[in-house]
Parts: C-alpha cells; sequence; structure tokens
C-alpha cells in the first residue's frame, strides 16, 4: 500500500515519468500556516546538480490543490503536486531486460507486465519528492523540536568529495551513511512492541528508495560492549543521561533524550558500466548498458528525505500520544 500512518496519513502517488508526483496528507490539525515559501529549503536541498547528483533538474514547484484556505490548514485533506517535465523516457525502451539492482523485474511479474517502467515508474526515488514534501508540514507542526540528518562517510570514506570524483571517473556509484539527530522530544511517545519508535521510523525509513540498513544509538556495537558499559546513567530529574547508547529510546518509548539513529545507503543502481543480465524474450544471459541521468551517489540527497520521514512519524505520535492523554503541543 502506498499510506502511512495513524492520525497523521500520507498516501504518495505517481510515477518518475508520469504526469506528476504528489502526496495527500489526512488528519493534518487546521490553522498551521502553509505557504509555497515554506518548501524551498528543503526541497532545494533534495534537488539534483551537484556534483555526484543526476543531470536531470526539474523545478519541483509545489501545487497546493486542496486543504489550505487563507494560507491556513482547512482540517481537510492537503494535496500537493509536483510536474514532471524534463524526462527522457526512450532511454528505458529495454523492458525485456531487467537492470540489475532494481525493481524492474519484481515490479514487472507482480504487476503482470502492466507496470511503468520509464525511470523506475513508482518505485523511483523521484518519490521522495513526495516525503519531503509532506515533512515540510510535519515539521511545522513539531515546533520547538529539531530533526538534522547529515552524510557522514560516501563509499566508505570520510572524504565524500574524493569518493564521488573516484566513483565518476570509474563511471560507477558509490553509497552512504547518514546520520539523523531528534532533540526536544517530550518523555512518553511511542508504544511497547508494535508500535515502539524504532519500529515505526524504522516502517518510514524503508520506504526511501536504496536504505538498506538502520541502527538506533550504539546500533551493532552494543553487542561488543558490557551491559555497564551501555547502560546510560541518569543524572537529574528529568531523565538526562550521561551517555545516550540508548539512542533516546527505552523500551519503545521516547526517554526525552536526543534520538540518533543511522541508515546506510545503497550504490545507486544505475551505474554507466556495461552489466550482466537475462534477456526475457530470448531467454538468455546479455549484456546492459544503462541509458539515462543518474546519481553517481544517491546518498547526497537523502539527508532531507531522512529528516522528512522522521518528522511524519513523530508527528503522528505526537498527534496520537495528544489523543490519548493530556499533552499540549509547544507554541
Amino acid at each position: 500500500m502506498n499510506t502511512f500512518g495513524r492520525l497523521f496519513r500520507i498516501s504518495v502517488f505517481g510515477e518518475s515519468h508520469g504526469d506528476r508526483v504528489g502526496v495527500t496528507i489526512d488528519g493534518c490539525p487546521p490553522g498551521i500556516a502553509l505557504d509555497m515559501g515554506d518548501f524551498v529549503n528543503d526541497l532545494s536541498r533534495r534537488k539534483s546538480g551537484a556534483k555526484g547528483t543526476t543531470p536531470r533538474i526539474e523545478s519541483d514547484e509545489p501545487e497546493i490543490v486542496s486543504g489550505v484556505f487563507n494560507g491556513f490548514t482547512a482540517g481537510s485533506p492537503i494535496t500537493i503536486l509536483f510536474a514532471n517535465k524534463n524526462t527522457r523516457s526512450t532511454d528505458y525502451n529495454f523492458t525485456h531486460k531487467s537492470r540489475p539492482g532494481h525493481a524492474d523485474f519484481v515490479a514487472n511479474r507482480k504487476f503482470n507486465g502492466f507496470n511503468d517502467p520509464r525511470g523506475g515508474g513508482h518505485f523511483s526515488g523521484r518519490l521522495t519528492l513526495a516525503l519531503v514534501a509532506a515533512g515540510v508540514l510535519a515539521k511545522k507542526i513539531l515546533k520547538g523540536i529539531s530533526i538534522n540528518a547529515t552524510l557522514k562517510q560516501a563509499g566508505g570514506m570520510d572524504n565524500i568529495e574524493e569518493a564521488i570524483d573516484k566513483a565518476m571517473l570509474q563511471g560507477d556509484s558509490i553509497g552512504g551513511l547518514v546520520e539523523c539527530i531528534i532533540s526536544g522530544l517530550p518523555v512518553g511517545l511511542g508504544e511497547p512492541f508494535f508500535d515502539s519508535v524504532e519500529s515505526l521510523i524504522s516502517h518510514a525509513v524503508f520506504a526511501i528508495p536504496a536504505i538498506k540498513g538502520i541502527e538506533f544509538g550504539s546500533g551493532f556495537r552494543a553487542a561488543e560492549m558490557f551491559g555497564s558499559e551501555h547502560n546510560d546513567p541518569f543524572v537529574d530529574e528529568y531523565g538526562k543521561t550521561k551517555s545516550n547508547y540508548a539512542g533516546g529510546i527505552n523500551g519503545g518509548i521516547t526517554n526525552g533524550n536526543d534520538i540518533v539513529f543511522r541508515v546506510a545507503v545503497k550504490p545507486t543502481s544505475s551505474i554507466s558500466k556495461p552489466q550482466e543480465t537475462f534477456d526475457f524474450d530470448n531467454k538468455k544471459s546479455t549484456t546492459l548498458k544503462i541509458k539515462g541521468r543518474h546519481d553517481a551517489c544517491i546518498a547526497l540527497r537523502v539527508p532531507v528525505v531522512l529528516e522528512a520521514v522522521a518528522a511524519i512519524v513523530l508527528t503522528d505520535l505526537l498527534l496520537v500520544h495528544h489523543s490519548t492523554q493530556p499533552f499540549a503541543l509547544k507554541d
């Protein structure tokens, strides 16, 4: 399904080379100020054009078609559209040869060949534009809460620019490691077990194409630590801890410390190098040289998308929390 959330619900739609992509947001509280200028910063952070990103450049201008009246959210579903104008669909005339690493094969089988394969269709990273748009609104609801994601490594290197230059010179691609830190959250968001904060953030994070792993706090390093080392000692009556190996979450519930998590982004599947694949028409192995315009390092554009999905999850959790017990949204 293409819908996520309980009270703050988002539905994404569209295809990479279709007429438009967009998002519908249901459950947004009324009275949130919203205008076109609110989208500029985050949408520009996601845009391509920098070294290592795709040369496909779209205007990415949001068109708000419902749910906003006189500059404020009206309490009804909000739909935001983005036009696709800079497409080059002839680069994808090879549907009988599935691109390695892409969703071409599974999409064709699952949807009986009726899926749109151009630019990856509905599986494309183009759909992250809809996530970022929803995240802009979610961040406005999360007043006083800071969400910041940063690309820490690319291709296993701290020198990101050098890593990108190396990959581009080889006609290849690289992945990256992105860290997200969330500050200012109250204690008590989330539930034990299935609706833990980690579970819901992870669920949303894996809706971002190219994400292959996630860890919170100490993450996989915890397996190498003693309990005496890993436990976070409390230092005041508000729950602040001396260390933060728990990543701001205990028992699936926010503990008031910073939420810290990291995600692994795989290398972009479309590369300039010829790759081995299978010709499903002729029933034999063949070589495929992918055309089109692609990112050498898609991780460059992930931080703002990661912030968006985190904001969407936390907004939903905050509204659920507010609906079940006395709680005031911050001014």
